[in-house]
């Protein structure tokens, strides 16, 4: 499968696969196909101009990361019955989960950590549940967000992770540090196991993570898996949202240049993809690129980092409002 990086939505070019876009495809540089090769699709991304504008509004400047740094490292929850939002990500293995983490935390510290360890795209390395205060800048006291980090979708018989499991955490019942085992589910009798949850041990949201690169070739079944658990989070009250990220190795454009990254129609298309694998509208996804092989930070790069969290803390504030006047959630 080979790929071109430009602006422009993917689209389908081997003669058997089935288009992505209804727009004429420019075929004149492309190889023919050998007949051995025409059952092979082969996907190129269609040259086209940039939006003249950003389709959603955000401001690239220092001014903004600063004033983002002060939303997040003075944030509490709107609850007095916590004094931080937990935070849960999840996501296929090798879709960015500890690296968000770590870019986060990295904005902070002012130069490029990796904290949360970080595995191959093919390796899930979290075996366990870690939970990350994500501390403030020097000299400030750790800010109001835990975000949490479990072992990758996907990994089957593997990593033991499966939907019981992973409701087990978001209900708090799961302790910090427990590593899943495809034949030890959490049950009771689990070392360290949580009875009786407060309000500070449960999950207040859930955010899916999905590599922008990996959206085409995700197996059917990961759509089936994220419906599943959309339906029984959403029945436990806990509001959900999405990161996409490697958006800059879909786009060449954004690799150079983050702040393109909302004019680009390769990344608006692949949004739309993103919001039919996971089965939740465009409004509560947003792109973001990592620090993954980055030694020093970049200030738009840390908008969009932290503007995903200011996106988060928002929907975990929701969680704690419905429960304000509903503490049936919180017994």
């Amino acid at each position: 499968m080979s790929f071109k990086f430009c602006l422009g939505e993917p689209v389908a070019t081997a003669a058997s696969a089935q288009p992505l876009s209804t727009a004429a495809v420019d075929t004149k540089d492309a190889p023919s196909s050998t007949e051995g090769e025409e059952s092979k699709p082969r996907f190129t991304f269609q040259v086209q101009p940039k939006l003249e504008s950003q389709w959603r509004e955000v401001d690239w400047t220092e001014a903004q990361r600063t004033s983002l740094m002060k939303t997040v490292s003075s944030y509490k929850p709107s609850c007095e019955e916590v004094t931080r939002a937990r935070i849960l990500l999840l996501g296929p293995v090798g879709s960015g989960k500890s690296s968000f983490i770590s870019s986060v935390q990295s904005v902070f510290d002012g130069r490029v950590i990796n904290r949360a360890m970080v595995g191959s795209s093919s390796t899930s390395f979290t075996k366990k549940l870690q939970s990350f205060n994500i501390r403030g800048q020097k000299g400030e006291a750790p800010t109001g967000l835990v975000m949490c980090d479990i072992i990758g979708l996907g990994d089957g018989e593997i990593t033991g992770l499966t939907l019981h499991d992973i409701l087990s955490v978001i209900k708090g019942h799961v302790p910090e540090g427990h590593k899943f085992s495809p034949d030890q589910p959490v049950r009771s009798e689990t070392p360290g196991y949580v009875k009786s949850p407060s309000p500070e041990d449960k999950i207040h949201c859930v955010v899916f993570v999905v590599d922008a690169s990996k959206i085409l070739t995700y197996p059917k079944g990961l759509s089936t898996t994220f419906h599943q658990l959309r339906e029984h989070i959403s029945d436990m009250g806990v509001h959900q949202v999405a990161l996409l990220t490697h958006v800059d190795k879909i786009c060449s454009e954004i690799a150079k240049d983050v702040t393109q990254v909302y004019k680009s129609y390769t990344i608006r298309d692949m949004m739309g993809k993103a919001a039919a694998l996971l089965g939740m509208s465009t409004s509560y996804i947003v792109p973001v690129k990592n620090y993954s092989s980055d030694l020093d930070l970049d200030v738009n790069t840390d908008v969009l980092l932290l503007s995903a969290v200011d996106h988060i803390l928002q929907y975990a504030d929701l969680y704690f409002q419905d429960n304000t006047s509903q503490k049936t959630q919180f017994r």
